[in-house]
């Protein structure tokens, strides 16, 4: 708990020392606990600075992806419900949690990754998961049932556009049903997974498992993801971004989700939709592909098309949509 504390302390006051005797009075332990705390810092790790008669100090420009460097910037609800570790690199978050959580991990447990080698998006597509990004997944056990699990990724997709606005102070959008675009591009896309117990038709648990692109990648965006990756920084994000990122997601998500109020986000959820007034092409499973006009978004998180040459209106609760480029029902 120190640990945290003083790390929280020193983030705060980046680039500027701090004494031991300046931080044990301000979070009220000892100087040595404070000793001991940088010295278990620094052995995880964490840059921190130290120089005789100036006290500690992390570098202005020190990127640090640490757990407790997330926990530290937690609030105290999600700091006291969640754990957090942090990987170098994982084959896939939401892989190795779904191992865990066959474990019998609890609730709460969060992996987070700064790169991945396998990662997945939706329908078992790779997720493009280089170095500089923020790979991320929360594990959940809620009393649901598997139609209102749809929910979660709603309120993870919200939470995250709130947190990429926080971090960047750029307008976020979300396009149906869990991605988020800046400026008409990708940056972020969540993948939720459930697993359900058959005897009482609830979720065994869920995971949430959002993956963020802080920055292009050094050797630019693969052929297949040009015109479509975006990123919340065009060149180097501020220091400490990614851990402020995933504190942000965190501490934006646990009180949504707690509330048990799962619908009451659905008219944020619907006001940064990017595809209502759009013309779309609609790529329904194994079904043939048309294109369609949206509509908007159902009380059930459903997308609402008028496809081409019809009156009905269609209601989608899964599927792949595609912006037609030449045509906008109009302008957004």
């Amino acid at each position: 708990m120190v640990k945290q504390q003083v790390l929280a302390v020193l983030e705060k006051a980046r680039g500027r020392y701090c004494s031991g005797q300046e931080l044990a009075q301000q979070l009220g332990v000892s100087r040595t606990a404070v000793w001991k705390a940088v010295a278990a810092l620094r052995a995880d790790g964490v840059p921190i600075q130290a120089v005789t008669n100036r006290g500690y100090a992390l570098p202005a420009d020190a990127d640090i992806l640490h757990a407790d460097a997330v926990t530290a910037l937690l609030t105290p609800e999600a700091a006291k419900a969640l754990r957090v570790e942090v990987y170098d690199r994982l084959p896939g978050t939401n892989a190795a949690l779904r191992t865990r959580a066959a474990e019998g991990a609890p609730e709460g447990l969060v992996l987070i990754a700064q790169a991945q080698s396998a990662g997945r998006g939706r329908s078992g597509r790779s997720f493009f998961s280089p170095p500089g990004g923020l790979y991320m997944s929360l594990l959940l056990r809620p009393e649901l049932g598997a139609r209102q699990a749809v929910f979660l990724t709603v309120m993870a997709a919200v939470a995250a556009a709130r947190a990429c606005e926080s971090l960047c102070g750029v307008p976020i959008q979300i396009k149906w049903v869990n991605d988020l675009w800046k400026d008409g591009k990708k940056v972020c896309g969540i993948l939720t997974e459930a697993a359900m117990d058959v005897e009482s038709g609830l979720l065994d648990y869920a995971i949430v498992g959002p993956g963020f692109n802080l920055v292009p990648p050094p050797e630019g965006w693969p052929t297949e993801l040009q015109g479509i990756a975006g990123s919340l920084f065009d060149t180097a994000p501020p220091p400490g971004a990614r851990a402020r990122l995933a504190a942000a997601f965190l501490n934006e998500f646990w009180p949504l989700y707690r509330s048990s109020h799962y619908r009451a986000v659905l008219p944020e959820y619907r006001t940064r939709q990017a595809l209502p007034g759009r013309r779309v092409e609609v790529r329904p499973g194994h079904a043939d592909a048309y294109r369609a006009t949206v509509l908007g978004i159902d009380e059930e998180c459903r997308l609402l098309v008028r496809p081409d040459g019809q009156n009905a209106t269609v209601a989608l609760s899964s599927g792949e949509v595609r912006i037609v480029p030449e045509y906008t029902a109009r302008e957004s």
